[in-house]
């Protein structure tokens, strides 16, 4: 900020303020600050975000920025101010003004639930938004879902379609108003319209439901057992009665959705209270304006059917975002699936006809309106882990918030990273900030390929963004990493590619806020896979890293995978490649041969295998953390011949682990790893060996599968704090941890990992705002990129 003459009176300055200030009633809240100070001038939104020209005493200008700065509008969040003084004439008084085109390098608030008071409105019969679905003011409702361009004015949204009415207008017109300049304000005179329509096309007969209006008939049908297509915030939704066994398994079938959890929305928290205890972090994350699904044990008086979140323990609860959710669910005393509105894999559907054709045979009715969705938006998952919540999936209510670079990325160029082929989000990188996408999805499945392509031009024209580099991941099979080759190629860009597990420790650095030139930490990245620096598959590493480089000092026992990525699929392939290539077949049927699982790995096609693995072929060894939890879940048999979605079998391992069991276990009872030197590069690795000789000796003993979970997660932590010791070396080759990859989504692996490694005297680092899954990659690769770049 300049420095201004404090002599000078009156003065006049401009001021320019950056951040997310765009549609959370800014422009209103800097009106009112003017009138109370006595300042004269001016504000408006422009492509930069909000410029204020005020004229007044100085000590009113210096209180007008004290109050700026700590009191913005709740959704507000405010990067910089910049002051100047201006010689101009500034008319008396104080007004705003249309807002300014130019090039934006401004921020667009995230979509937020409905706020207390237009809530309150909703229900009151004497208010005339009473029951209206789309009620909002500045402070609450969509903002990225709706946004076709920047400036954030109304003009630049689909709301364009729906002119105010002469009531809403005097409301929009008005500074007192908490709808002043709400760009996506409405009533039920001049909004968008809520329709209930069946997806056969056959006409809905009203006769049968006793009713408000058509979101209130929704209530009627969940409670009769139907299942509702209801195009919420950022794309349809498909609902159900949670306790209504036949209706979730219809549900499920129609989805073709084995046994992936399904998200459940309850109209408030006394719902959610009979069938899970939050505590108050997790109470404060269901009330917050994102309003994601949190995860929270299902411990409480009641229980829903199996078939909702089978085998996990674990029930990802929201309470409702959208003034139509919480209309429809206002009469409903049970829980509600709500699941996002396609097919398993498939991207959630925006186009009403879309829906009306894809959703026909998994819904029977569609709660529906007429206000178009610019950009899909899936709703945010949510964890609290070692005491903060870890977003898991970021979408509804966090994304597009920008993270601000730290120190040193000044001058980093604009460029786009593209993001990795699982949980894609890619990131833009622009003046001095990056922008994560909303979750897009796993790319294979080609109408999620098709999506994230269209998703990344509506971002490049919403944002006005022109990259002059592009980063992708080093895998050369992944499809966002070709299509960042054929547009580097197209535009005549320069092309960086970023190992995958360098960028999970890059994007744990950056959301830190980590200096560029801060010295390196030691990374601990455990996954599934990542194509290694070698070409090999890594998993389960340790990386001493900063931003420009990464070198591999430790890593996880490389196993072959017998199948390839059937080995991704089916885990008793990954039980038997480690237990022969720990003890062989010989030792296996010398010692475990009672054992179940010796029996079930004998009846499989073990030469094969066998021949697999000696050739390689079909069988590419791997250092993944991921596998190896695949395999300690086989030998539970939990999962043992297929897992249905990525994490299943490790989720489940997870969840046999209760907190007493936690407790009351011995900790020198843990099982045991070692750490020896790989043959050939001469790396200390995590050897399993002994892991394994105690654990199959607990199965010959009959030990609870709770007790083995919880001496594996243990042990393994254990194994993981030993490793850094060894690694860091009497000079303390470095003091900071990052921890980061899908693993670590595993509360007790995180947990014990994390308050092992702090009580050894070392800083840990860890996700919060951004996921530590792949989700987060992009953040890494633009951070990566952005250094090297830099750098020269």
């Amino acid at each position: 900020m300049n420095a201004l003459d404090l002599a000078e009176r009156p003065a006049t300055v401009e001021i320019r303020v950056r951040g997310r200030v765009q549609g959370v009633g800014f422009r209103p809240t800097v009106w009112r600050l003017a009138h109370d100070l006595n300042l004269s001038g001016e504000v408006l939104n422009d492509g930069e975000g909000v410029l204020i020209r005020a004229a007044g005493e100085q000590q009113a200008i210096d209180g007008f920025l004290a109050r700026l700065r700590s009191a913005p509008p709740p959704l507000a969040h405010i990067a910089r101010i910049e002051t100047q003084p201006v010689a101009i004439d500034v008319a008396p008084g104080f007004r705003i003004v249309e807002s300014s085109v130019g090039r934006a390098s401004t921020e667009i608030a995230p979509d937020a639930a409905i706020c207390p008071e237009c809530a309150a409105e909703i229900f009151d019969p004497y208010e005339r938004r009473f029951r209206y679905p789309f009620a909002t003011c500045t402070h609450c409702g969509p903002r990225l879902s709706i946004a076709t361009g920047i400036p954030y004015d109304r003009a630049l949204t689909t709301m364009a379609g729906f002119p105010l009415c002469a009531a809403c207008r005097v409301e929009y017109d008005d500074p007192a108003d908490h709808r002043f300049h709400a760009e996506a304000s409405a009533c039920h005179i001049c909004g968008p319209k809520a329709k209930l329509v069946r997806l056969d096309g056959r006409a809905v007969s009203f006769e049968c439901f006793s009713m408000l209006d058509d979101c209130d008939a929704v209530a009627t049908l969940l409670q009769r057992g139907h299942i509702v297509a209801i195009k919420g915030i950022g794309g349809y939704q498909l609902a159900c009665d949670a306790t209504n066994a036949d209706a979730v398994g219809r549900l499920r079938a129609a989805k073709r959705r084995e046994t992936k959890p399904l998200a459940l929305m309850a109209r408030d928290l006394k719902i959610i209270r009979r069938y899970c205890t939050p505590d108050d972090d997790e109470t404060r994350l269901l009330h917050s304006p994102a309003r994601p699904i949190v995860l929270l044990r299902a411990i409480g008086p009641e229980s829903l059917p199996e078939a909702v979140a089978p085998g996990v323990g674990m029930l990802g609860f929201m309470l409702p975002s959208a003034t139509l959710h919480l209309l429809a669910l206002h009469r409903m005393q049970q829980p509600v699936v709500m699941t996002s509105g396609n097919a398993t894999d498939a991207p959630q559907i925006i186009d009403d006809r879309e829906a009306m054709e894809r959703l026909d045979g998994i819904a029977e009715f569609a709660l529906t309106h007429d206000r178009p969705i610019a950009m899909r938006v899936d709703d945010s998952l949510v964890r609290v882990i070692d005491g903060a919540p870890r977003v898991l999936r970021r979408g509804r209510g966090y994304a597009p918030a920008a993270i601000a670079l730290p120190e040193g990325f000044a001058g980093a160029p604009d460029l786009i990273a593209m993001g990795g082929e699982l949980k894609n989000a890619f990131c833009l990188l622009a003046d001095g900030k990056a922008v994560l996408s909303p979750y897009i999805g796993d790319l294979a499945d080609a109408a999620t390929c098709d999506d994230y392509r269209r998703s990344l031009d509506h971002f490049a024209a919403l944002f006005d963004h022109r990259p002059t580099a592009i980063a992708i991941d080093k895998h050369p099979e992944y499809r966002s990493s070709k299509l960042g080759h054929a547009r580097a190629q197209d535009a005549g860009l320069p092309l960086v590619e970023v190992q995958h597990h360098h960028a999970h420790v890059a994007a744990c650095l950056a959301e830190n806020g980590r200096a560029l030139e801060a010295p390196p930490v030691l990374g601990i990245v455990l996954d599934g896979l990542g194509w290694g620096d070698d070409e090999t598959i890594w998993g389960g590493e340790f990386l001493l890293a900063d931003y420009r480089a990464a070198k591999r000092l430790g890593t996880f026992k490389p196993v072959a995978m017998p199948g390839g990525d059937a080995a991704s699929r089916e885990p008793w392939r990954n039980l038997y490649a480690h237990l022969t290539a720990e003890m062989g077949w010989a030792e296996l049927t010398m010692n475990f041969a009672t054992l179940d699982l010796y029996r079930n790995l004998a009846s499989r096609p073990r030469a094969t295998l066998d021949a697999m693995i000696k050739s390689g072929t079909s069988a590419p060894t791997a250092s993944s953390c991921g596998r190896l939890f695949d395999a300690v879940a086989a030998a539970l048999d939990i999962c043992r011949d297929r897992q249905r979605h990525e994490g299943d079998a490790a989720g489940r391992l997870e969840a046999l682990i209760g907190e007493p069991t936690l407790q009351d276990e011995d900790d020198t009872l843990a099982y045991p790893f070692t750490i020896p030197f790989l043959p050939d590069s001469g790396l200390p690795y995590i050897e399993p060996l002994a892991m394994w000789r105690a654990l199959l000796g607990d199965l010959i003993l009959a030990t609870p599968a709770p007790v083995v979970a919880a001496r594996f997660h243990t042990g393994l932590a254990k194994a993981i704090l030993a490793m850094v010791i060894k690694l860091a070396g009497d000079d303390k080759r470095f003091d900071t941890v990052a921890l980061s990859g899908g693993c670590f989504q595993n509360k007790v692996l995180f947990e014990e990992t994390a308050t092992r490694l702090r009580a050894a005297g070392f800083t840990v680092l860890t996700h919060s705002q951004v996921p530590m899954n792949d989700g987060g990659l992009a953040l890494g690769q633009a951070a990566v990129a952005a250094a090297r770049l830099i750098a020269g």
